[in-house]
C-alpha cells in the first residue's frame, strides 16, 4: 500500500490544491505542501504532453530549493473536449462557456503526475472519460453563483456540487478530482 511504501520518506506535494492534499491524507500520506510557482502556458494542444510537462516542471521547481532526499510530487489537471483544453475559468463568463460546452456531452480529464526522487524524475498521466447530463442555463448560473467552479479545471468539481451534472464516468474518479491515485501508486512501485 502507498502509505507503507512511503513510511520512511519525507514527501512534498508541489501543489496548493486542497483537493490533492485531501486525497493524500485519505490514502495515509503526510506531505509538506509547497506550491510550485511555474508558468503553466498551453504550449501545445496535446493533453498528455501538456499535463505531464507541467507536472514535471512543478516537481523540478521544488527540487531546486530542497534537499535531494525528499520525494517531490507534481501534478497538473485539465479538461479536454473536442480538441479544446479547458483549464480553470478566468471569470464567471468563461465558467458559463465551459459548462455550456460540457452540457449533454462527454469530455476527458487528464492529470499528469511527476515524482522527483534521488536525482531521478518519473512521470505519467491518467485519462478519464466523463459524461455530463444536459444542463439548463439556470442550473449553470446557480452553480457559478456557488463559486465552486472558479478554481477547477473545466469549471466543475466532481467531489462537490458539480457531481449533480455527472451522468457517467469511465476511469479513475480521483483523476477527475485532481490526482490519479492508481497512476501514482504504479509510479511509486517502479521507483521504490
Amino acid at each position: 500500500m502507498i502509505h507503507n511504501l512511503l513510511k520512511d520518506i519525507e514527501i512534498i506535494l508541489a501543489s496548493a490544491s486542497p483537493r490533492r492534499k485531501k486525497i493524500f491524507e485519505m490514502i495515509g500520506i503526510k506531505a509538506l505542501q509547497m506550491p510550485a510557482h511555474i508558468d503553466e502556458v498551453n504550449f501545445c494542444n496535446n493533453p498528455r504532453k501538456l499535463v505531464t510537462t507541467h507536472a514535471v516542471n512543478k516537481a523540478l521547481a521544488i527540487r531546486k530549493i530542497v534537499d535531494n532526499d525528499y520525494l517531490i510530487v507534481g501534478s497538473d489537471t485539465i479538461v479536454y473536449q473536442k480538441s479544446e483544453i479547458l483549464e480553470k475559468p478566468e471569470n464567471k463568463l468563461q465558467a458559463a462557456e465551459f459548462l455550456t460546452l460540457l452540457s449533454g456531452t462527454y469530455h476527458y480529464v487528464y492529470t499528469g503526475v511527476a515524482i522527483s526522487y534521488k536525482n531521478q524524475i518519473y512521470s505519467g498521466y491518467e485519462k478519464t472519460k466523463v459524461t455530463f447530463r444536459n444542463l439548463s442555463a439556470y442550473e449553470i448560473e446557480e452553480y457559478i453563483n456557488t463559486k465552486e467552479p472558479m478554481d477547477k479545471a473545466g469549471a466543475y468539481g466532481i467531489q462537490g456540487m458539480g457531481s449533480q451534472f455527472v451522468k457517467k464516468i469511465s476511469g479513475c474518479y480521483f483523476n477527475v478530482m485532481g490526482f490519479p491515485v492508481y497512476r501514482f501508486y504504479k509510479l511509486l512501485e517502479e521507483i521504490l
